[in-house]
């Protein structure tokens, strides 16, 4: 089968244009197989876990924790006590800026970010600085050679991949430099997790993060592990049922990981939905993505006018660009007519787009269900912008 047809959004037409998505590194869509294992849930076996010894109950936990074991496959996690679920990338990191900041950070420390991060992991440690009297610190854009960590280093906190420009930081070096100094480690990878092979114990990090509807999962499911020595030593994030092993008016004792934080009632058909994209996820060839991504370059290029942000040669399968002057909006509006779905704005990197002198810009990113006829689609609706503004 055609893997573009295990995609029913692709059906739809826009504009009575045939759909052309390529905005998946805003959110993937979603192949049939996941849209049916969170229907079963809802429709066959739909009860809460970890709470009940009825069959449906025991039955939505199994399927539950199966995606646990999952995940801890996909990142070649030790232990599944590692695994925590969480609402998505901005969650699993606001979770460590609370937890991890109130157990190890002390007045003076470093927090390491670099010039490429997302909001979700500069604003969080940007409040955590502030709240525990520490010092943010920003490695410098294509910054090369030894990081000037001080003393009081304590963490750094990096991006795999841009998702503004798809460039890759030099996680090797930059985390053998950090454990050098005695430093934790946290890798956002919800960029690169559905391209890159995700192996935590071999990257050296200590926590890693990544959002279920980048890896073609559903939304509002995400995944936070942390070496079990670290997280055991973090209080809660959030207090309610399940994360309990004992209360009394006087006291409480929190349960072991990873239900120690898991509070509440967690969304259960899209943690289901997360496992069963890990496994179709695990199936697919990305070779075809490489290639389309080189090819979608070489037609950007012919554009005239047209100028390409982060063009190294191993990147993630995204393209940033600006088109003479046209403002990146106007140009989203225009393509948007032609039937095909692309990003413009300041990306959630505003502080990137300082550095790199511009105010916005335009990013299509593909997914493995594009193809050379989804680029060639693109293509001709930039010269429509182009006879619009007439550049």
């Amino acid at each position: 089968m055609d893997i573009a047809q295990q995609f029913p959004l692709l059906n739809r037409l826009v504009h009575g244009r045939r759909l052309v998505y390529l905005d998946t590194a805003a959110t993937a869509l979603k192949p049939l197989c996941v849209i049916e294992a969170e229907r079963a849930y809802e429709q066959e076996f739909c009860a809460n876990v970890h709470r009940g010894v009825h069959a449906l109950s025991e039955q939505a936990t199994r399927e539950f924790e199966s995606a646990r074991s999952e995940v801890q496959h996909f990142i070649q996690a030790p232990s599944t006590q590692e695994i925590i679920f969480t609402s998505g990338t901005t969650e699993s990191i606001n979770l460590l800026a609370h937890s991890y900041s109130k157990a190890f950070l002390k007045p003076g420390d470093e927090i390491w970010i670099s010039s490429l991060e997302h909001h979700s992991n500069l604003v969080p440690w940007q409040m955590a600085a502030k709240y525990y009297h520490c010092h943010l610190k920003v490695i410098p854009l294509d910054h090369v050679g030894e990081i000037p960590f001080g003393p009081t280093a304590r963490l750094l906190a990096v991006t795999y991949a841009s998702n503004a420009l798809g460039v890759l930081n030099p996680l090797s070096s930059w985390i053998a430099q950090a454990k050098a100094h005695g430093m934790q480690v946290l890798i956002d990878a919800a960029q690169a997790a559905v391209h890159v092979p995700i192996d935590v114990q071999a990257l050296g990090c200590d926590f890693l993060v990544f959002s279920g509807h980048k890896v073609y999962g559903p939304t509002g499911t995400g995944i936070l592990w942390g070496r079990e020595h670290l997280l055991e030593q973090m209080p809660p994030y959030q207090m309610g049922g399940d994360m309990i092993e004992s209360v009394r008016f006087e006291d409480t004792r929190f349960a072991k990981l990873p239900a120690k934080f898991e509070a509440g009632t967690p969304n259960i058909a899209g943690v289901i939905g997360l496992g069963e994209a890990l496994r179709w996820l695990k199936v697919q060839n990305h070779e075809a993505l490489t290639a389309l991504t080189q090819y979608a370059r070489e037609q950007l290029l012919s554009v005239p006018g047209l100028r390409l942000f982060g063009d190294q040669p191993h990147k993630m399968p995204l393209w940033s660009f600006l088109l003479s002057d046209v403002h990146p909006h106007d140009i989203s509006s225009i393509v948007d007519r032609e039937g095909v779905a692309i990003r413009a704005g300041h990306l959630c990197a505003q502080p990137l787009m300082q550095l790199l002198g511009v105010s916005a810009l335009v990013r299509a990113s593909f997914g493995l269900y594009n193809t050379r006829e989804d680029v060639d689609a693109l293509v001709y609706a930039l010269h429509q912008v182009r006879r619009v503004f007439r550049c």
